[in-house]
């Protein structure tokens, strides 16, 4: 296994260990709740924490794979050439979104380094510092995806999917 795959598969395991932490921590609350008229305080706040991190690693991950919503009719009926460019072209604008992802989220941790929260006592900047490293992984990708010679075509794009998945097929 490559380092980079190593690397993609601990953002796999990371996203079911905060599932799992999360769900644990929902339950629990919710038994609490309505079984002993109790509960965590902080519980609801990790498990809101949990969930962002959750959904932008999982953001990253989706991008990486190709597999986030993409309405490819019309880039399909392309010729193979102006396909390329197209594919080129949305790399490049999924790149901004992600930089512009990554520098507000990063202006907004350092802003809110120093809030802490009253119920977990941890800074209020970890639910953007979510946002900084999905900006960073996603804008990798996009930079890899506009850059590189095997990543001309659109981003989820059905045929770069096949490609992909016949080349992983065919390796020993």
């Amino acid at each position: 296994m490559t380092t980079l795959k190593a690397f993609w598969r601990g953002i796999e395991w990371i996203i079911a260990l905060l599932m799992l932490l999360t769900m644990v921590l929902v339950f629990v609350n919710v038994v609490l709740r309505y079984g002993f008229s109790s509960g965590l305080r902080s519980g609801i706040e990790l498990s809101r924490l949990g969930f962002v991190w959750i959904v932008m690693l999982g953001a990253s991950l989706c991008l990486k794979e190709g597999e986030h919503l993409a309405v490819s009719e019309l880039f399909d009926r392309l010729p193979r050439g102006l396909r390329r460019i197209v594919g080129r072209l949305a790399w490049l604008a999924i790149l901004v979104a992600s930089l512009m992802l990554l520098v507000g989220c990063c202006r907004q941790t350092m802003a809110n380094w120093h809030n802490i929260s009253p119920l977990t006592g941890l800074p209020t900047a970890l639910f953007y510092l979510a946002g900084v490293v999905s900006g960073a992984l996603m804008s990798v990708t996009a930079a890899l995806g506009a850059v590189l010679p095997g990543g001309p075509d659109a981003p989820g794009a059905p045929e770069a999917h096949h490609h992909a998945s016949a080349a992983e097929e065919t390796r020993p």
